[in-house]
C-alpha cells in the first residue's frame, strides 16, 4: 500500500505561502471523520496520485494516526496542470465502498483491422462495489469481440476479480467498432461553354462596332 505523510494544517494559514514552500493544502473526512484540513509535501503527493489515481488506496500517516484513504478529488490550476489542492476520503475498515475503476481496452478487433472500423469507447470507467483490500487498479476490456459493426463490448463482459462486484448497469456499451464514412467527391460544376462564346462574341462585336466608328470619324 501506498503511504503518504502529512501534517496538520491550520485554518488561518496562507494557501499562497504553503505552496511555495512546496506543500499543497488538502483535507480528509469520512462517514466517521470530521473533516480536518491538512498538507502534503507536493511531489509526495503527485507520485503517490500517478500510481494510486482514484481507485488505489493510500495510508495517511502522520500526528493524528494513520488512515486509509482514497484520493476523491484535486483542484487542478488550469494552465499548469499542478494540484492546488486534494480531498481524501477516509475509508472504514471491514466495509464494502463504491468507486469508479479505470478500464483499460485490450485485444484486437477484426472490425477495425480487417474491416476499417473506427474504435468507439463508450466508457472510460466504471463503478464497482468491494472491500477495499479488494479494490484493483484497473479492470480490461476485450476488444476482441468487435468482429463485426453490430457486436458490442458490455459491462457485463468485464472479468472482475474475486471479491468485486459491478455496480454499472450489465447492459451498459463499453465499446463497438463504427462503421467507417466515405468521403464523397465533391462533383465540380459543369462549364457554362454557351455562355463564355456569348462574352467572347460580345466583346468581338464591341471591337467591331468601335472601329467602324474610329472609321467614320476619319
Amino acid at each position: 500500500m501506498i503511504t503518504l505523510s502529512v501534517k496538520p494544517r491550520a485554518k488561518k494559514d496562507s494557501l499562497f505561502a504553503l505552496r511555495e514552500e512546496g506543500f499543497i493544502p488538502a483535507v480528509f473526512y469520512g462517514a466517521k471523520e470530521a473533516s480536518t484540513p491538512i498538507s502534503v509535501n507536493a511531489k509526495d503527493f503527485d507520485k503517490a496520485w500517478k500510481e494510486a489515481g482514484e481507485s488505489s488506496i493510500i495510508s495517511l500517516t502522520g500526528d493524528f494516526g494513520e488512515h486509509d484513504a482514497l484520493i476523491h478529488d484535486i483542484d487542478q490550476d488550469p494552465l499548469t496542470g499542478k494540484v492546488r489542492h486534494a480531498d481524501f476520503y477516509v475509508i472504514e475498515k471491514g466495509k464494502k465502498i463504491k468507486v469508479n475503476i479505470p478500464v483499460e481496452f485490450t485485444g484486437v478487433s477484426s472490425a477495425v483491422k480487417d474491416q476499417g472500423g473506427v474504435l468507439v469507447k463508450v466508457l472510460h470507467e466504471v463503478e464497482i462495489e468491494a472491500l477495499p483490500k479488494d479494490l484493483p487498479h484497473g479492470l480490461m476490456a476485450d476488444i476482441s469481440k468487435l468482429t463485426d459493426f453490430e457486436a458490442r463490448v458490455l459491462a457485463s463482459d468485464i472479468i472482475l476479480p474475486a471479491g468485486v462486484e459491478l455496480v454499472t448497469k450489465a447492459d451498459e456499451i463499453i465499446a463497438l467498432a463504427a462503421v467507417p464514412k466515405e468521403e464523397k467527391e465533391e462533383e465540380s460544376a459543369p462549364i457554362d461553354l454557351s455562355s463564355i462564346e456569348v462574352e467572347k462574341k460580345g466583346k468581338a462585336e464591341t471591337e467591331e462596332g468601335a472601329e467602324g466608328s474610329a472609321e467614320k470619324a476619319a
